[in-house]
């Protein structure tokens, strides 16, 4: 008798990443068949069960083809363009005129057309496409990464950015990958639901220098600046203005409480705890 996880593939964008290469293992392991969708099939992921097909997101023809089949689908965000909100929608449609039945969207916690982070908007818009195309949906939305924190702080050993004495409730990628798995595991269990995955406390950019001079065996500090001092600290990158607006947003959503509720739905969908900042760091989980 057919495994029931097995009869259909589950396909997973962003395979080569770190959040869709964890999910994409975790299915492995739990015996189920994947179609890994990604731009570049040399970097994919050998696993049991999984088949590789090369598509962009902003390729309707491509993803088509190589969602044919597939009923439920993790999409993950793709990489931070002027264009991604488009790159999502010709995806969505894609998948839709595809046959696919139920997309699990990797979003962004509290997003909305006017939240601080300004990339949370792109998860808004993106959100609404989803909803209006009629499939089936379950949007993770997740609060900013605990394993991206040690990648705020500076050469010097100091974390800039205006966030105040705001907080963060930060989540582990492990964790999202836990959950997310456990929703493409039965997707009919989660149709129409959005789950704001979150750390299991927030922390201020305080607690975070703390937690890691602790565990890293380093003194590291955070300097509160001002979106003046932020926007001058990083200008000597030559980014983009709307990437440079993403990097202060991130601070200043901080600073404006969007980010700092903590939920249960990381035990709920995983069974077990979110993890701490401070256990991240001990198990070496602070490597972007």
């Amino acid at each position: 008798m057919p495994n029931p996880r097995t009869a259909h593939p589950i396909g997973v964008t962003g395979a080569t990443g770190r959040l869709g290469g964890r999910v994409a293992r975790r299915l492995a392991a739990a015996g189920a068949g994947q179609r890994l969708v990604v731009r570049d099939p040399a970097r994919a992921p050998h696993l049991p069960g999984a088949s590789v097909v090369s598509a962009a997101f902003g390729d309707r023809s491509a993803v088509h083809t190589a969602l044919e089949g597939v009923p439920a689908v993790l999409m993950v965000s793709a990489s931070e363009t002027p264009d991604r909100v488009t790159q999502h929608q010709a995806f969505v449609d894609a998948s839709a005129a595809a046959g696919v039945e139920h997309l699990v969207y990797i979003s962004f916690h509290g997003a909305a057309p006017d939240c601080t982070f300004t990339l949370g908007r792109d998860h808004w818009a993106t959100e609404q496409h989803i909803r209006a195309s009629g499939l089936r949906f379950t949007f993770l939305r997740d609060n900013l990464y605990a394993d991206f924190l040690p990648a705020m702080v500076g050469d010097d050993d100091v974390i800039r950015g205006p966030a105040g004495e705001g907080r963060v409730a930060a989540v582990a990628q492990d964790d999202i990958a836990d959950a997310a798995s456990a929703v493409l595991l039965d997707p009919g269990a989660h149709v129409g639901a959005t789950y704001s995955l979150t750390g299991p406390r927030a922390l201020s950019m305080d607690d975070v220098a703390r937690t890691m001079t602790a565990e890293l065996g380093r003194p590291v500090r955070y300097r509160n600046e001002t979106i003046e001092e932020a926007y001058a600290s990083r200008a000597g990158y030559g980014a983009p203005r709307w990437q440079v607006d993403a990097w202060v947003s991130t601070y200043t959503a901080i600073a404006n409480g969007e980010v700092a509720g903590v939920t249960g739905d990381i035990p709920q969908l995983t069974g077990h705890p979110a993890t701490e900042f401070s256990a991240l760091l001990r198990r070496g989980g602070s490597a972007y």
